[in-house]
């Protein structure tokens, strides 16, 4: 699998990341180890879990596979910290909470270091200083290799990475920003993706297939057994594009794949992959079938007539401040 540079740093990921939200939970130890296996000897490396999947099991699960199953040395582990099942407040990225976390995810993990640490989403109740500084402290004490954030906003991206690069030698520069991209979630092109651009951040986009809907799978009456929009947990995540928009998209990104001889699914994680800033998308898969159909896209480049066409027919609408106002 080919490997990108993650933003302006030195580390090397593969162009497709391996995503492990269902990990012991709807995802079993079995299932989850032919996996991992099946990512590794595909030439990934790239393993992105957080520290409140499955209330940590997903962590601990990797954790056991990677003692027994995989090197060390080959994956370049990304978690992240900041969520918290706490009904008043989502988020803390205190100090205190996100250095607190980082140790408890070294643990489960079973490793002196993660590749890449993650604050898992803006906290507004903490001062942005306090939250960087932690990401700080992690890298200088050699808990982390690198730091990004997700789910951060274009403004608050632009000023936490500004604010990094302010005091180069003394802060952390970030390395990557992680937010959910795909035909049907484009948001990113207004301002983050630019922010990101400029700043040196490479992109990890999140649910780069629709949250499973771009795979063709949701074209029916019902939601197939067994997938996430028939899952009790996961049934809420995806209904929000099971819309009109949404099957328009859907049925683009299928004409495309009948005329190339490939399936939905490798269209809409191509048309992802390859699109400017991105460095890997993050993908989750419930079985090694699954993920074997996942990494077969690392043969596929989609012709610029079909991406004009896939851009068009999900474009969103940017208009004024996005658009140059002299055009409007």
């Amino acid at each position: 699998m080919e490997a990108r540079h993650l933003g302006r740093t030195g580390l090397r990921v593969s162009r497709l990341g391996l995503g492990t939200l269902t990990w012991a939970r709807d995802t079993g130890e079995r299932d989850a180890a032919d996996q991992l296996k099946t990512f590794w000897e595909a030439g990934g490396s790239l393993v992105d879990t957080a520290d409140v999947y499955a209330d940590g099991g997903a962590e601990y699960l990797l954790g056991r596979l990677v003692e027994g199953l995989v090197p060390r040395r080959d994956l370049v582990i990304a978690t992240k910290a900041g969520s918290v099942p706490d009904p008043d407040r989502r988020f803390d990225c205190s100090r205190g909470h996100l250095l607190a976390a980082l140790d408890a995810s070294l643990e489960r993990l079973r490793t002196d270091y993660v590749d890449l640490w993650q604050v898992h989403a803006f906290d507004p109740d903490t001062p942005l200083e306090e939250t960087l500084q932690a990401l700080d402290i992690a890298v200088s004490s050699g808990r982390a290799r690198y730091v990004g954030v997700s789910n951060f906003s274009g403004w608050q991206l632009a000023k936490a990475a500004t604010w990094q690069l302010a005091a180069p030698g003394t802060r952390t520069t970030l390395a990557s920003t992680q937010m959910e991209y795909s035909l049907l979630q484009r948001g990113v092109e207004r301002e983050l993706l630019p922010a990101a651009a400029d700043l040196g951040l490479g992109l990890l986009p999140s649910s780069p297939l629709g949250r499973g809907v771009l795979t063709g799978k949701y074209r029916g009456a019902d939601p197939p057994p067994g997938s996430r929009g028939a899952s009790e947990q996961l049934a809420a995540f995806v209904a929000p594009y099971l819309d009109e928009t949404a099957d328009r998209i859907v049925d683009a990104v299928s004409t495309a794949a009948d005329g190339l001889a490939v399936s939905p699914l490798q269209v809409a994680l191509a048309w992802v992959r390859d699109r400017p800033g991105v460095t890997a998308p993050i993908v989750g898969a419930r079985t090694s079938q699954q993920l074997t159909e996942v990494l077969s896209v690392e043969g596929l480049s989609l012709p610029d007539e079909i991406c004009r066409a896939l851009d068009d027919v999900s474009a969103p609408v940017h208009r004024y401040p996005d658009q140059d106002w002299s055009e409007l």
